[in-house]
C-alpha cells in the first residue's frame, strides 16, 4: 500500500481528509472496493464469503448468529460472540445495537457467512460509543448466520387479548405453539433447560386457555398438548426436578395411555425420587412397548442395582440393630 513515507502506525491518527490528500488508501477502503453496496448510498458495503442457502431471512425473525464486530487497525474484535458455547439467538429489530448490522442480515440466507462494511450513520454515529467506540467511527462485522425462525406470527398473537386469541383460527394457534416449540427445543439442545420450560410453559398456556369449539378441535387440541407435556417432563428432569417430571408424565398419559416416552419418564422421575416399586411398574410396561429400546433397559438395570443397593444398606442397619439390643442385653 502507497503510504508517501508515512508508517501504518501514523496513518490511524491522521483524518480521513488528510488521508485522501497524500493519497494513501486505508484498510477499510480498500475492503470496500470489493464489496457489493447492498442500499445503494455506500451505507452498508457486504461481501459474501460463503453462500448460504434457502431464503434471505424474514424481517421479524429470530436468528442464529455468531458475529464480531472490528474497528480499523484492530485485530481484536471490541465485540463478539465467538467466546460462547453456542451461536446467540437475537431478534431482528429489537436485538441488534447497530441499525446496518440489522438490515444486513435481512440480506444474508442460512449458513452464509459475510462480512460488512458499515459507515457511521448506520452505525454509531457522529457521538461513536464511548470509550470503545471513537466519533464517525465506521465498523466492520463478520457474521455467520446458522439457523433462523420467523417469529413475526407468534409476536402478533402474544400482542392480542385472550379474548382475540381464542377467536383466531385454529391453525394459527397450532403455527405459533409449534414455533414456540422449536424455540423451546432449541434451548433444550443448548442445555439452557430453565429457557426451555419457559418456551414448552407458554405454548401450554396458550393451548389450555382456547375453548374449543366442538368435539374435534378439542381433540385436536388435546393432540397438540401431548409434545409438550412431554418435552417439560423431560426439561424438568434434566432440571432436577423429579416430582415435576412425573407431574408431567403422567398428564401425557392422561392424553395417551400407554405412551411409551411418557411411561420411560414417569419411570426415570420414580427411579430418581427412589420409589422403586413406581418405577418398576412404569418402566417394565414402557419395556414392553419398546423391548430393545437402550434406554429403557439401561434405566431397568439402573433400578436392579439401586434396589440391590437399598436392600443392602437395610439389612445392614438391621444387623447393626440387632447387634446393639444383644449388647445391651
Amino acid at each position: 500500500m502507497p503510504t508517501n513515507g508515512l508508517s501504518s502506525r501514523m496513518i490511524q491518527f491522521l483524518d480521513p481528509e488528510d488521508r485522501n490528500r497524500v493519497g494513501i488508501q486505508t484498510p477499510f477502503q480498500r475492503l470496500a472496493l470489493q464489496m457489493q453496496d447492498i442500499l445503494g448510498d455506500g451505507g452498508i458495503l457486504k461481501d459474501v464469503l460463503r453462500e448460504g442457502e434457502g431464503p434471505l431471512v424474514p424481517r421479524d425473525a429470530s436468528i442464529s448468529i455468531h458475529f464480531s464486530g472490528f474497528l480499523e487497525y484492530s485485530d481484536q474484535p471490541f465485540e463478539s460472540t465467538r467466546s460462547y458455547k453456542f451461536p446467540k439467538m437475537m431478534k431482528l429489530g429489537k436485538d441488534m445495537t447497530v441499525w446496518g448490522l440489522d438490515l444486513g442480515l435481512r440480506t444474508m440466507r442460512r449458513g452464509e457467512f459475510a462480512r460488512f462494511l458499515i459507515q457511521p450513520s448506520y452505525a454509531y454515529g457522529e457521538m461513536g460509543c464511548p470509550p470503545l467506540i471513537p466519533p464517525l467511527a465506521s465498523v466492520l462485522y463478520e457474521v455467520q448466520v446458522f439457523d433462523y425462525l420467523d417469529s413475526a406470527q407468534v409476536d402478533e398473537f402474544f400482542a392480542l387479548s385472550p379474548e382475540e386469541q381464542n377467536l383466531a383460527p385454529l391453525s394459527t394457534l397450532l403455527n405459533v405453539v409449534n414455533t414456540e416449540r422449536s424455540f423451546g427445543n432449541r434451548c433444550f439442545n443448548q442445555s439452557r433447560y430453565d429457557d426451555a420450560k419457559y418456551r414448552y410453559k407458554q405454548a401450554m398456556t396458550l393451548l389450555r386457555n382456547r375453548k374449543p369449539e366442538d368435539e374435534e378441535e378439542r381433540r385436536h387440541v388435546e393432540e397438540a398438548s401431548l409434545p409438550f407435556l412431554l418435552n417439560l417432563s423431560l426439561a424438568y428432569f434434566r432440571l432436577e426436578r423429579p416430582h415435576k417430571a412425573l407431574k408431567f408424565g403422567q398428564r401425557a398419559l392422561q392424553i395417551s395411555p400407554g405412551n411409551t416416552k411418557a411411561l420411560f419418564r414417569c419411570g426415570q422421575a420414580c427411579l430418581e425420587m427412589n420409589e422403586y416399586e413406581k418405577a418398576q411398574e412404569y418402566l417394565i410396561m414402557a419395556q414392553a412397548k419398546k423391548p430393545f429400546d437402550t434406554d429403557i433397559n439401561n434405566s431397568l438395570k439402573k433400578l436392579a442395582n439401586c434396589y440391590k443397593e437399598h436392600l443392602d444398606q437395610e439389612k445392614l442397619m438391621c444387623s447393626k440393630m440387632f447387634s446393639a439390643f444383644k449388647s445391651e442385653n
